[in-house]
């Protein structure tokens, strides 16, 4: 009388055996998927805007900003001035230069709600209410110290900047000082010539 085999003793056969080899194959394939079908737990959202309050030609500004704006981009398509250039958007040529607390800032290298609590000047905030230029702009229109005009509200910001650090003594110190800001139509000897003029009067204003 011949013995029964192992398989035969354990209830198993090659059909089920194949059956659960395929069953335990696929078991972590539908958990994964299971899984991927699941929704993601809500969390706080990272890009939500947030308010910040803005000093801007001595006006103030609440606006609601990713935090990744730029200084440049709040002031041009949020508030609307518009006499900050944008330029090569990379602070290389300082066609956005603007002052913060009293100092040279390139726009596009600052984010806006870095600048809270801050004093900013933009060019439209130069003239007094009654339309009396600045010292500065009015010495850039005598010397026409422009061409284009597309750089002209950043040279005028950053002489300004300039003559308030004490770095326009002489034609040489003024050239070294305002190098950030390029003027491609080249105006640069009307340029130094009208930060001479504005010096004095610049100083303090």
């Amino acid at each position: 009388m011949s013995q029964p085999s192992l398989s035969s003793a354990l209830g198993l056969s090659r059909r089920n055996f194949m059956a659960g080899t395929v069953s335990a194959a696929a078991a972590p394939l539908l958990a994964s998927s299971a899984k991927a079908e699941a929704p993601a737990p809500s969390g706080p959202k990272l890009r939500a805007p947030v308010v910040a309050s803005l000093r801007i030609n001595q006006q103030a500004y609440e606006l609601s900003l990713d935090t990744r704006t730029s200084l440049l981009d709040a002031l041009r398509d949020h508030i609307g001035l518009t006499g900050t250039k944008k330029g090569c958007d990379h602070g290389q040529c300082g066609a956005c230069t603007v002052l913060v607390d009293g100092k040279r800032v390139l726009s596009c290298l600052t984010f806006a709600v870095m600048n809270e609590g801050k004093d900013i000047t933009t060019v439209e905030g130069l003239a007094t209410s009654d339309g009396k230029l600045h010292p500065m702009q009015q010495a850039f229109i005598d010397h026409d110290a422009f061409q284009c005009g597309y750089c002209t509200p950043g040279q005028i910001l950053s002489a300004i900047g300039c003559v308030n650090e004490g770095h326009a003594e002489s034609e040489d110190d003024i050239r070294e000082y305002m190098s950030g800001n390029i003027c491609r139509c080249a105006a640069y000897p009307n340029i130094v010539a009208a930060v001479l003029q504005a010096r004095d009067q610049t100083k303090g204003a």
